[in-house]
C-alpha cells in the first residue's frame, strides 16, 4: 500500500512539474499571425541603387537605361528635366543631360539617398499564401517555423540584378517563444 501511494505521489508530481513547464500549443494559424505581424513591422526586402541628379545619356549606348528612367517618370516616381543636348560633330550619336529627382510618390521605396544616388526597395518578400508554413517544435516554449516568402517586384525592380533567378520565392526559418502573459512572440530569425 505504501508503494502504491508513493507511486501515485510520484506520478502526480511528474504531471505537476511537466504542466508547469509547458507553454502553449502552437498551431499553424498562430504561427502565421505572429510571423505576419513581424513582417509588417520589419519587412524583408532586397534593394538596388539608382543614380539621381544630373546624368549623362548617350543616344546609342544608354538608350536602355534612359528607357528605365522614362518608365519611372510615367509612373510618377521620378521627374526628368532635360538640361542640355549635344550632338557630336559628324556623328549620329547625341548626348543628353537630364536632371533626375525623386518625387513624393517614391518615398515608400527610398531607403536612403544623397545628391547623386538613392538606395530603393526593388523586391519585397511577403508571406506566401499558397505554401503552408512548417512547424519544427523544439519544446513547448520555443518553436522554429519555416515559411515561404514570395517575391513582389516594385517599380524600381527594373534596375535590380537578381542573383536568385532560379525561383520566385525564398524560405526563412524563424524562432518563436511562448511568454506566459502574452502568448507566442517572435524571437529571432
Amino acid at each position: 500500500m505504501k508503494k502504491l501511494t508513493l507511486l501515485a505521489f510520484a506520478a502526480t508530481f511528474v504531471l505537476f512539474i511537466s504542466s508547469c513547464k509547458s507553454g502553449g500549443n502552437l498551431d499553424e494559424g498562430t504561427a502565421e499571425d505572429v510571423i505576419s505581424a513581424h513582417l509588417n513591422a520589419n519587412p524583408e526586402y532586397e534593394s538596388t541603387k539608382i543614380d539621381i541628379g544630373e546624368i549623362k545619356f548617350r543616344s546609342k549606348n544608354d538608350q536602355l537605361e534612359l528607357q528605365k528612367y522614362k518608365a519611372l517618370e510615367e509612373k510618377g516616381l521620378v521627374e526628368m528635366k532635360l538640361q542640355n543636348q549635344k550632338k557630336k560633330f559628324l556623328s549620329k550619336d547625341s548626348v543628353y543631360f537630364y536632371l533626375i529627382t525623386l518625387t513624393d510618390k517614391s518615398k515608400p521605396y527610398v531607403l536612403k539617398h544623397d545628391a547623386h544616388s538613392a538606395t530603393v526597395r526593388a523586391v519585397n518578400y511577403v508571406l506566401d499564401d499558397e505554401k503552408p508554413i512548417s512547424l519544427i517544435n523544439g519544446d513547448s516554449k520555443i518553436a522554429r517555423v519555416t515559411v515561404s516568402l514570395k517575391k513582389e517586384m516594385t517599380d524600381f525592380s527594373i534596375f535590380f540584378k537578381d542573383k536568385n533567378v532560379g525561383s520566385n520565392f525564398i524560405t526563412r526559418t524563424y524562432k518563436l517563444k511562448f511568454k506566459k502573459d502574452i502568448g507566442w512572440i517572435f524571437a529571432g530569425g
